[in-house]
């Protein structure tokens, strides 16, 4: 059986599912856990890095450190948001259960909630270079886009 988590697909061994013993040299695949969801998502998480590295090192150059910093602390928020997603995914597809629309709804609607007042608060503190960040959400939510994007239609294509 092949579980599908934001484009990566996992192979998942009947053998190996919860409520049987796994050998000590290999993760359990039935267990949802923050570490499994960085493990999964290392080349998102690197490029969160080069794309925050790449916003200092640009724009300091120019003096515009603060501007960089709200560049990067959007990169940092997607990021977030993206490993949230993932493990809340993750766990709803380990534990096997169906979910409402309502409860995906809900979910959805609370983490970008969450995620809005928190950027919007950045913004407004450190305005006008507070715009930075929302620049900082975009550039990252296009690149996971893309880096999730890729795999599904390589996979789909040799269906």
């Amino acid at each position: 059986m092949t579980a599908l988590v934001s484009g990566d697909a996992h192979m998942v061994d009947p053998e190996t599912t919860p409520g049987t013993s796994t050998p000590p040299d290999q993760p359990d695949e039935g267990v949802a856990t923050f570490g499994r969801v960085v493990r999964d998502q290392r080349k998102t998480i690197v490029v969160a890095f080069v794309l925050a590295g790449a916003a200092y090192w640009v724009l300091g150059q120019l003096g515009e450190w603060t501007l960089a910093g709200c560049i990067a602390a959007g990169v940092a928020l997607g990021l977030a948001n993206h490993l949230v997603t993932e493990f809340w995914l993750l766990r709803l597809i380990t534990s096997g259960e169906q979910p409402t629309r309502n409860r995906l709804a809900m979910s959805t609607l609370l983490r970008l909630i969450v995620l809005s007042v928190v950027a919007i608060g950045i913004a407004a503190l450190y305005w006008p270079d507070g715009i930075g960040l929302f620049f900082g959400l975009a550039i990252f939510r296009l690149i996971a886009l893309v880096m999730t994007a890729v795999p599904l239609l390589k996979e789909l294509k040799h269906q």
